[in-house]
């Protein structure tokens, strides 16, 4: 009779205990994080994207869960930037395209033919970055990493010898891209403006609007342009950029472990990713070459002069709009010319 009453004690109260650790556990696996990327699957990039999902994972033990569309399944940049503000998605990867429609004076360091060499840009960037994650956050997003995309060289079905050359191509233009537009506009180029979505597709038609592109040189390999295209130029236009950001509305749901965890793995994420770019941009170029991309175009002095000249242009055309701000413009240029000076002295 007494073990009957102890059982009967006992077990509702084990019972009880059960039902609360197991809602407890699905309580702590609600935050479902819905990542979106261009970036292709099965790519150096997206693999350790999976990486650091697989990492926030396990270290949250469960409670935090991302849900990855990669390859541009959700739609260009801008079609993923309305569906996190429509609470559709949380967070992506974006590139500069991307990164201008959030905080656009961070394009600053993607200015074409600005600086010389990533020593250069990485010692800017890693002074300017407070006032950049501030103005991210000013409009509504949390920044997590900087993972840059690379050196951008132009690509071509045709040869491209000279700047009066490319000017003569019909280049594809990210539609809605003001860095574009106003370098265009400054160089007196016509560009055919359209969705990154469609310029595949754009390269292989038979009668297609667009004959030459610009990418970085792993870009082109695996968005698979280069099997369209036949000439790249030496010349790069800048290196280009990228950030993982998250909505501030869904980054201050989290409790702050997880919103620790997250920003900590994002940056080491990011610094992979930069040490992939780096490494595969120059692998990619002897691919390209083997794959019969024939690499030309050098500049002489009085070329680039004239860039110099078109990029001043658009530049003051791109603070007037207030695109890139009067004052981050200046920041950034005294940056570079402290740099150049501590280089000369060390020199």
């Amino acid at each position: 009779m007494v073990l009957k009453h102890i059982i009967k004690v006992v077990c509702p109260s084990l019972l009880i205990s059960l039902f609360l650790h197991i809602s407890s556990v699905s309580a702590a696996q609600l935050y479902i994080f819905k990542f979106a990327t261009l970036v292709p699957p099965d790519t150096a990039w997206m693999k350790e994207i999976d990486r650091w999902a697989d990492d926030v994972y396990k270290k949250s033990n469960g409670r935090l869960k991302f849900k990855i569309y990669p390859g541009g399944v959700m739609g260009d940049e801008p079609d993923v930037l309305r569906k996190i503000r429509s609470r559709q998605l949380q967070g992506a990867f974006f590139t500069g395209y991307g990164i201008g429609r959030i905080y656009s004076s961070a394009r600053v360091l993607e200015m074409p033919f600005l600086f010389k060499n990533t020593d250069e840009s990485d010692y800017v960037r890693n002074r300017l970055m407070p006032e950049i994650e501030a103005g991210f956050r000013y409009k509504g997003f949390e920044l997590l990493g900087w993972p840059e995309i690379g050196a951008i060289h132009f690509f071509s079905k045709k040869p491209i010898h000279s700047l009066q050359e490319l000017k003569q191509r019909r280049i594809w233009l990210w539609q809605g891209d003001p860095i574009g537009e106003a370098f265009a506009e400054a160089a007196g180029v016509s560009p055919v403006p359209l969705s990154i979505i469609e310029v595949y597709t754009q390269l292989t038609a038979r009668h297609g609007s667009i004959d030459t592109v610009y990418n970085s040189s792993f870009g082109a390999l695996t968005m698979q342009w280069h099997t369209k295209l036949s000439y790249a130029t030496n010349v790069t236009m800048t290196n280009a950029i990228g950030a993982l950001v998250v909505s501030n509305r869904f980054y201050k749901k989290l409790p702050e472990d997880l919103q620790k965890l997250l920003k900590t793995t994002a940056k080491k994420a990011a610094e992979r990713i930069n040490e992939i770019t780096r490494r595969d941009n120059l692998q990619s170029i002897k691919l390209l070459k083997d794959s019969g991309i024939h690499f030309m175009w050098d500049w002489n002095d009085q070329e680039k002069k004239e860039m110099m000249k078109i990029r001043d242009q658009a530049a003051a055309e791109l603070i007037k709009s207030d695109y890139i701000s009067k004052k981050m413009f200046k920041r950034t240029t005294t940056l570079l010319n402290e740099f150049r000076k501590k280089q000369a002295a060390s020199k």
